[in-house]
């Protein structure tokens, strides 16, 4: 293909935000493992350009970098860095660009990388020099451009620092100078980060208004306990609809989650999240309110819900329960053998939704705790360095690939139609203490050995100003 027409192609699909054109290959490429779910844009192709690095099946390739097989295994932090810099005849693979930007920040802060990133552009192809060749700048433009638009698509919370928004101005100014085709493409790709960082921002501040309204629903719940009943039955008494506006919250929180945030649960995490919708379970049965589940992460939170003290000891109940559906799910939920019969469920799942013609059938929510727990000891079962200093990035593929999956999981639109009714109800619910679904359970059936009447005798004798209700909180939370 001739030099110049390939520029003016690159351009062009630069400004319709495409990948430009797939180049031959280069023999010696060390292909990085495919990951699924990295293919985040449509429009993208995975090798837009093929790396000249000279790397055999095994040795050090570029300097600094350790390949086995062809893979990327190890490398020091500054030749990662220079791996991830695009040049006049060089491209990284995607699947490197999303697992470096993903596991880098154990290293190095997202806006110091950046601003490295921006330091070898500018040096390496002399932009900062007035004489710059005009030429040399439109070429490399593309490129640079896409890898920006890559991270601003992939990890657009990175930008919420304004560091990391001064050095994006700074370098795209550098590149589009004089060239307005190129700045129309910097503006239109600058307007949808900051679309993002604003729908992050409005659905915090929702989820502030939803803990808030929660809190006087509770305050409400201490002067007429049983207005949960009646709230949720004369709302709806179809499980089926509960189970779909659940998957319509579950989806909408997944689709706000970014894949840094991976990396950030390594050091903390709120072990409240689960026990909230666990407690909402345990409330809504003691108070005779029906309750479902849809998901993974609905089921097995459901099942232990149901499993609370407070309901299982409701034989009662129970008696006029058919329990043989519920018990093929509770086994389906199974903890043994480390979740097997569940994580052999989500392969399935997983597989057909690959091949899904409707977003119904598409739908995989995971348990999340599991997944987060999954990649946490990943993270602490290998070393983040090898021996001789270089980041260990074989550990990163894994991460990234587990990462990956989950990122086409949460961009499935739910098919289901919104009953605002429902939604308020699960969104706003609160959640009684310990005690208050003690007292609940008691009051639906009479305690039935000195120990329970014991403990219904002095949780009656709590005044309310001591707070028994005080362990309720919201299903949702600003997190």
């Amino acid at each position: 293909m001739d030099p110049w027409y390939r520029d003016e192609v690159e351009r062009e699909c630069v400004l319709a935000g495409l990948c430009c054109v797939s180049l031959p290959p280069q023999d010696n490429m060390p292909q990085t493992p495919p990951l699924t779910g990295i293919l985040v844009s449509g429009g993208y192709n995975k090798n837009l350009y093929q790396s000249q690095s000279p790397a055999e099946g095994q040795g050090y390739g570029s300097a600094g970098l350790y390949y086995h097989d062809n893979i990327l295994v190890s490398g020091s932090m500054e030749a990662l860095i220079h791996h991830l810099v695009p040049s006049l005849d060089y491209y990284p693979d995607r699947t490197y660009i999303f697992t470096f930007l993903l596991s880098s920040r154990l290293f190095i802060h997202p806006y110091a990388l950046l601003s490295k990133v921006c330091h070898l552009c500018v040096e390496q192809q002399r932009l900062s020099d007035p004489q710059a060749d005009k030429i040399r700048v439109r070429q490399l433009a593309p490129k640079v451009l896409q890898l920006l638009q890559e991270w601003t698509e992939t990890f657009p919370y990175d930008f919420r620092d304004e560091r990391m928004m001064r050095s994006l101005k700074e370098l795209t100014h550098r590149l589009t100078s004089g060239d307005e085709l190129y700045r129309k493409a910097v503006h239109q790709m600058t307007q949808v980060l900051i679309r993002k960082l604003t729908n992050l921002s409005q659905y915090e501040e929702a989820l502030v208004k939803i803990k808030a309204t929660a809190t006087d629903r509770l305050t409400v719940l201490k002067a007429k306990p049983q207005a949960i009943q009646r709230d949720m039955l004369s709302i709806c008494n179809d499980p089926f609809t509960v189970a779909q506006q659940l998957t319509h919250i579950e989806l909408e929180r997944l689709s706000y989650i970014g894949p840094e945030e991976f990396i950030q649960a390594f050091e903390k995490k709120d072990p409240l999240d689960n026990e909230k919708v666990m407690f909402l379970v345990c409330v809504c049965v003691c108070a005779f309110v029906q309750c479902t589940f849809t998901s993974h992460q609905s089921l097995l939170i459901t099942a232990a819900g149901m499993n609370m003290s407070p309901v299982s000891r409701l034989r009662k109940t129970w008696s006029k329960v058919k329990t043989a559906k519920f018990d093929i799910l509770e086994h389906q939920m199974d903890p043994s053998s480390n979740f097997y019969n569940y994580r052999t469920a989500l392969r399935g799942a997983t597989q057909r939704s690959r091949t899904a013609n409707s977003n119904r059938e598409k739908i995989v929510i995971p348990f999340f705790s599991l997944l987060i727990k999954d990649i946490y000891f990943l993270n602490e079962g290998c070393s983040n360095k090898m021996q001789n200093g270089h980041v260990n990035f074989e550990k990163f593929w894994e991460m990234a690939k587990q990462v990956g999956e989950f990122m086409v999981w949460k961009k499935v639109e739910c098919p289901f139609e919104k009953d605002r009714k429902i939604l308020q109800y699960l969104l706003t619910a609160p959640v009684f203490s310990e005690d208050a679904l003690y007292l609940a359970s008691y009051e639906s059936e009479g305690p039935e050995n000195h120990t329970e009447k014991d403990r219904w005798k002095s949780l009656r004798c709590v005044p309310e100003s001591q707070g028994w209700w005080g362990g309720g909180v919201p299903l949702l939370h600003s997190s």
